[in-house]
């Protein structure tokens, strides 16, 4: 709908989660813990939840994982958004972003993190990830953060980087979700 917003659909996860692990339990499917993921958009919204909402989760979010996930929407980062000049210069635009910049949710939520960002990103600025990996390095979060130098949001010219991305998840699911 035209309602749509990033603030909307986070909220709309946070309160199906509850219902999907009830439903799985309900299936004979016992969720005792949870990773969230996404790529772009996803991994945003998997951000948010992470660090802003997992506290209130039914079980524990363990790790988050993703790629080029906007991780807060700050105007300078964006190169402009609609704001207003005033807000902008009272600097009260950063209360508005809060509610879905995940990097400012950081340090309620410290969950292990793995991530990968295609420098020259035309879709997702790749200077607002700098801010993630600021808030995971003050927070003392085990994570991984990727650059790929030759790379945009599609993550396709630094394979070799890419691999180490993927091998780096796969290692941090067999640490925080092993499977018995």
């Amino acid at each position: 709908t035209n309602n749509a917003s990033v603030l909307l659909q986070s909220n709309e996860i946070k309160e199906a989660i509850p219902i999907v692990v009830e439903e799985a339990k309900n299936q004979g499917y016992n969720i005792d813990k949870m990773t969230v993921a996404g790529g772009s958009a996803g991994h945003a919204l998997a951000m948010i939840y992470a660090y802003r909402d997992a506290q209130d989760a039914p079980v524990p979010v363990v790790f988050t994982f993703g790629a080029v996930g906007p991780s807060c929407f700050y105007v300078e980062d964006w190169g402009g958004v609609e704001i207003t000049p005033e807000e902008i210069q009272n600097g009260s635009y950063t209360e508005k972003m809060k509610p879905i910049s995940a990097a400012e949710w950081v340090s309620k939520n410290p969950i292990p993190t793995v991530v990968a960002y295609g420098t020259c990103d035309k879709v997702q600025p790749f200077l607002a990830s700098l801010r993630l990996k600021e808030a995971l390095e003050d927070n003392g979060v085990d994570y991984k953060y990727y650059e790929l130098p030759h790379s945009g949001h599609g993550l396709q010219n630094d394979n070799r980087i890419s691999e180490q991305w993927m091998e780096s998840i796969d290692e941090y699911l067999n640490k925080y979700m092993p499977v018995n």
